[in-house]
């Protein structure tokens, strides 16, 4: 932070490796809440959750992941465990203790990841929103959401014509077609379009390849996992293969909402998020 005329003011960008800054949005008083975004989203996402958290006395701390929205877009990996790193650096410079850890769809796993490989530095809950995961995509011993096809295919369209892959994507990010209104759901593509090519379908290669399985059962802080019943993008299949896999987890369905149920149901949202942050 920089102190100011005013004040403290709070850093929009931190430097997570050399050359390569993330975008934070920062902002209230209280618990801090750490909110991850998912693919190909940005921090922005979160706009009728910042709002609902700060009015509750939080301190709402949104990351927007390398490669997306204002962040800077580095050449290299885009892995689970560079996103993790760079929460990790976030927090530290941040100086972030007993944190509410929330991840959405990419978001969730990267989240995961992070848990798991940190063992919940900076964080004391873990909230998994529509998360990918434990695996985004079939195996043998998982027959659990897309075929591992479905995904290749969405990172040849991401190669070719990036715009339709995102309008193919936002024509099931919900319950239906209309479940959203034209102005949300242009101002989701708008947040979509800003993110790089490269980072996309560096993501959606994550996305596809990586187990999480192993990760689950490290997780031992309290977990919240809040999942559409008719998510067409991960399947409620995955909520409760989560659920079964970390121990000290409880599941909150979302009857009327498919992917986005932040947007969905926003009042049962964050009305969720908040009560599970405050205990």
């Amino acid at each position: 932070m920089e102190k100011t005329i005013s004040g403290w003011t709070r850093a929009e960008y931190i430097e997570v490796e050399h050359n390569v800054r993330l975008h934070i949005t920062d902002a209230g008083e209280g618990r801090p809440v750490v909110l991850i975004h998912g693919w190909p989203l940005s921090d922005d996402m979160y706009e009728y959750q910042y709002n609902a958290l700060i009015k509750n006395n939080f301190r709402a701390i949104g990351i927007c992941l390398r490669g997306f929205g204002k962040s800077d877009k580095p050449y290299g990996l885009y892995n689970y465990d560079v996103h993790a790193l760079d929460i990790k650096n976030v927090l530290s410079k941040l100086d972030v203790k007993d944190a509410v850890l929330v991840g959405f769809s990419m978001g969730g796993s990267i989240a995961i990841r992070y848990v798991s490989l940190y063992n919940g530095a900076h964080v004391s809950k873990l909230v998994l929103c529509g998360a990918a995961a434990p695996i985004w995509t079939q195996r043998d011993d998982f027959r659990y959401n897309l075929p591992i096809n479905a995904v290749d295919d969405l990172i040849e369209l991401n190669d070719r014509d990036r715009p339709q892959l995102l309008s193919n994507f936002g024509k099931i990010f919900s319950a239906t077609e209309t479940s959203l209104n034209e102005g949300i759901s242009n101002w989701l593509n708008g947040i979509n379009l800003s993110a790089s090519s490269y980072a996309t379908g560096q993501c959606l290669i994550a996305l596809r390849d990586t187990d999480l399985r192993s990760d689950l059962d490290k997780i031992t802080i309290p977990t919240l996992i809040l999942h559409g019943k008719k998510d067409k993008i991960c399947s409620f299949d995955l909520a409760e293969q989560m659920k079964a896999g970390i121990q000290n987890s409880q599941i909150v369905p979302f009857e009327n909402s498919g992917h986005s149920m932040f947007l969905e149901e926003t009042v049962k949202f964050n009305t969720e998020l908040i009560n599970f942050a405050k205990n």
